[in-house]
C-alpha cells in the first residue's frame, strides 16, 4: 500500500493520464477500439456477476449504493439494473473515465442517478450517506488503502456494507513478484496486489470489520491460468499462501444506545 504522499501523486497521475489518452477513443462508437472494449468488458460483467450474487440481498436492501473506481461505470449500470430500488451512484479519479457512461447506460437499459470524479479517499458525500460501496477490480489501483478505508466508514450509515470484488491479493512474502508479474502483463497502468492481511489491518483501523473470501474462480482465465486457478480451487489450504482473487466484504457496526452507555461508562471510571 503506498501512503507517501509524492508516491501517491505520481500513481494517480500515471492513471489520470492513461484514461485521457484511452478514453476518446474507447467511446467512440464507430471506432474499432469502442467494439473491443464493449466485448471485454462484456466478459468481465460476467465475472462481476459472479462476485456479486451471494451479496445480491445487501444490494436489494440498499436505498442508496456507490461504486468508486468506476471507470466507465458499466458494474453501476449491471447494479441499477438488478435493483432499480436503489439510488446508484458511480465516480472514478477520472472524468474522462466516465464520459463512457452513457454507452453502459444505453446497453443495459438503464439511467444511473448520480456520477461524480473523485478520489476514493476524497468522496464529496456527507457522512454516512450512502447504505452499499463497491469496486469491481479495481481497489487494486488505489494504492491509499488506509485513507480509502477511512473514507468508506466515513460515508457509511451505520449497518451498511461495502465491496472490494474480485481483487488479485497475495500474501506478504509474494507482493514483490505479484506486482512485478502483473505490471509486465499490463505496463499501461500501474496497478498493485493487495495483501488481505494489510488491507485487513487498514479496514479494522478505521472501524469496519472486514471478511477476506478467496474467490479462485476459472471464468475467463487464460490456459495456463485455468490450470493455476483449478489447483487453487482443489486445494482450498493454498488460497492463504498463494496468490489469488479475494472479495473483501467490510461492514459498519451499528452503535446501540447500550453500546454509548457502555463507553461512557468506562471513560466515567
Amino acid at each position: 500500500m503506498i501512503e507517501s504522499p509524492s508516491d501517491l501523486a505520481r500513481l494517480e497521475r500515471f492513471e489520470a493520464e492513461y484514461w485521457r489518452t484511452s478514453s476518446a477513443r474507447s467511446t467512440d462508437f464507430h471506432s474499432l477500439e469502442s467494439l473491443t472494449n464493449t466485448l471485454n468488458k462484456l466478459g468481465d460483467a460476467g465475472v462481476f456477476v459472479f462476485c456479486l450474487l451471494p451479496f445480491l440481498d445487501v444490494f436489494k436492501r440498499s436505498a442508496s449504493i456507490l461504486e468508486i473506481g468506476a471507470g466507465q461505470g458499466w458494474a453501476g449500470c449491471i447494479v441499477k439494473r438488478m435493483c432499480p430500488q436503489a439510488r446508484v451512484a458511480v465516480s472514478d479519479i477520472s472524468p474522462q473515465a466516465l464520459t463512457g457512461l452513457p454507452q453502459w447506460e444505453h446497453i443495459f437499459g438503464v439511467r444511473v442517478d448520480g456520477r461524480f470524479s473523485s478520489r476514493s479517499y476524497e468522496l464529496p458525500l456527507p457522512d454516512g450517506s450512502v447504505e452499499c460501496v463497491f469496486c469491481f477490480a479495481s481497489a487494486h489501483h488505489f494504492h491509499a488503502h488506509q485513507r480509502t478505508c477511512a473514507e468508506i466508514f466515513r460515508v457509511l450509515a451505520p449497518g451498511g456494507h461495502a465491496f472490494y470484488f474480485h481483487e488479485p491479493s497475495c500474501p506478504a512474502i509474494w507482493h514483490p513478484l505479484a506486482v512485478r508479474r502483473v505490471n509486465r502483463k499490463r505496463p499501461e497502468v500501474a496497478e498493485d496486489v493487495l495483501v488481505p492481511k494489510a488491507l485487513k489491518t487498514a479496514a479494522i483501523g478505521s472501524g469496519l470489520r472486514c471478511d477476506v473470501l478467496y474467490t479462485p474462480t476459472l471464468y475467463r482465465r487464460a490456459p495456463l491460468e485455468t490450470v493455476y486457478y483449478a489447483a487453487l480451487k482443489a486445494v482450498p489450504l493454498l488460497h492463504r499462501l498463494l496468490p489469488c482473487t479475494v472479495t473483501y466484504h467490510f461492514s459498519k457496526p451499528v452503535v446501540t444506545s447500550e453500546d454509548l452507555r457502555s463507553q461512557t461508562s468506562t471513560k466515567i471510571s
